[in-house]
C-alpha cells in the first residue's frame, strides 16, 4: 500500500516505526491518537527539526498542545504542522463502542477547547503551525446523517479560524466507511462523498479548506483477511452450539464491543464445502442457526449466531473480514501461542507471513 501512495495514521512511536519499516515516508504519516506520551511528542518534534517532518500531528487537548510546543521550542525550529481534533457531539449510527464522535467520549475537543489549544501552542506565530480540523465520527457507520452533521460542524469551525489564521487550510474527515456482510445494505464511500459537495458549497469560497483528507483504513483492508478455525465441540444446548479453537485471543472485536464477522463452513462432516456464501444451492437446505463460541475461559468469548451446515469435531470454518483489528489486537491470553499468518499472492501461491508462536515465546 505504501508503494501505491497511501499514507498511515499512527498513534504511537511503535506504529510509526512499523509504518516506516513498510516504506511509508514521514510526509505521508500523521500522528494521531488520544494518548500520546511525551516521548511520542518529542519524536515528532525531533523529526521536524531533522528535516523529516510528519504530515501533521492531530492534537487532543490544550495540555497536549502545550507539551508539544515545549518540545519544539526545546529542540528548535521549524514550526510543526498540527490539526485539532474536534469532538462533534453527534449520535453516530454504529455500535456504542465505535461511536467515538459522541459527546461523552474521550476523543477530541469542544470548539472552546480547540481555541484554548491554539493559544497553548503559541497561536499562529508559535512553535506549532495551526493547519486545520481533524474529525472522526466512528467506525462502521450504518448511515451518513451523523457524519454529515459532524462534517458541517468541522467545516464551519475551520472557516471561522481560517478568517484569522492563514495557514488554517485543512479538514481531515476521518473514516467510518462500513464493511459489512456482502449484500447487506450499507452506505458506500461514494454515498459519503455525495454529501460533501453541498457542505463545501455552503462555506464562503475564501473560507473553504484547500486540503481535504480521509482515513479509509478498515474499509481498505478488512476483507483482505480471513481467520481459519477448527471445530472442537458441537452441542445441542438451547439450540446448536459450536465451539471453535479460535476466539477472542485471535479476534477480540466481537467480545470487545459486539462486532459481527460472518462465518462460513469450509468442510461439513469432513467433506469440503464448495462455495462460501450461505444459501448456495448445494448448501441452502442444510443450513441451520448455530451459536458459535470461542475456546477462551470467558463468557464474552462468543462470535454470534450464524447459519451453518452440519458440523463435527475437526471441521473447518472461515471467519471473514479479519484483515483489520484482528491480528493487531490479538493476545496470548490463556497461554495460547499466536497463530501463524499465511499470505495469498496474486498468482494463487501461499507464503508464510508469520510463524506460529511457540510455548517458549510465551515467556
Amino acid at each position: 500500500m505504501a508503494a501505491n501512495g497511501l499514507g498511515a495514521n499512527v498513534v504511537s512511536r511503535g506504529e510509526w516505526a512499523l509504518a516506516s519499516r513498510a516504506g511509508v515516508p514521514n510526509d505521508r504519516i500523521t500522528l494521531e491518537g488520544v494518548g500520546k506520551t511525551t516521548l511520542d511528542l518529542r519524536a515528532a518534534a525531533r523529526a521536524s527539526a531533522d528535516g523529516r517532518p510528519l504530515r501533521w500531528v492531530a492534537l487532543e487537548s490544550p495540555d497536549e498542545a502545550e507539551a508539544l510546543a515545549d518540545e519544539v521550542r526545546r529542540i528548535g525550529d521549524p514550526p510543526l504542522d498540527v490539526l485539532y481534533r474536534l469532538n462533534p457531539d453527534v449520535a453516530p449510527e454504529t455500535l456504542t463502542g465505535l461511536a467515538v464522535g459522541a459527546g461523552g467520549t474521550k476523543f477530541g475537543m469542544t470548539e472552546t477547547e480547540i481555541g484554548a489549544a491554539i493559544s497553548a501552542g503559541g497561536g499562529p506565530d508559535g512553535p506549532l503551525r495551526p493547519r486545520g480540523i481533524h474529525l472522526h465520527v466512528g467506525s462502521q457507520l450504518g448511515a451518513i446523517d451523523a457524519w454529515r452533521d459532524a462534517v458541517r460542524k468541522a467545516l464551519a469551525l475551520a472557516a471561522l479560524w481560517r478568517g484569522s489564521i492563514v495557514s488554517f487550510d485543512t479538514v481531515d474527515l476521518g473514516g467510518g466507511f462500513p464493511v459489512g456482510p456482502t449484500g447487506e445494505a450499507a452506505p458506500t464511500p461514494a454515498r459519503f462523498a455525495r454529501e460533501l459537495g453541498p457542505l463545501l458549497d455552503a462555506v464562503p469560497e475564501d473560507r473553504r479548506p484547500t486540503r481535504l483528507a480521509v482515513e479509509p483504513g478498515r474499509a481498505v483492508v478488512a476483507r483482505a483477511g480471513w481467520l481459519v478455525a477448527r471445530v472442537l465441540h458441537v452441542r445441542d444446548r438451547a439450540g446448536r452450539q459450536v465451539v471453535l479453537d479460535a476466539g477472542m485471543t485471535e479476534l477480540i472485536r466481537p467480545a470487545l464491543y459486539g462486532a459481527r464477522h460472518p462465518i462460513h463452513a469450509l468442510t461439513t462432516l469432513g467433506r469440503r464445502v464448495d462455495g462460501l456464501a450461505p444459501g448456495t444451492p448445494s448448501l441452502g437446505r442444510d443450513l441451520s442457526p448455530a451459536r458459535v463460541e470461542g475456546p477462551i475461559c470467558e463468557s464474552t468469548d462468543t462470535l454470534g449466531t450464524h447459519d451453518l451446515p452440519p458440523l463435527r469435531r475437526g471441521d473447518l470454518v472461515a471467519i471473514a473480514d479479519a484483515g483489520a483489528y484482528a491480528a493487531s489486537l490479538s493476545s496470548t491470553y490463556n497461554g495460547r501461542p499466536r497463530p501463524p499468518q499465511v499470505l495469498l499472492r496474486d498468482d494463487g501461491s501461499l507464503i508464510p507471513g508469520r510463524r506460529r508462536g511457540s510455548l517458549a515465546s510465551l515467556g
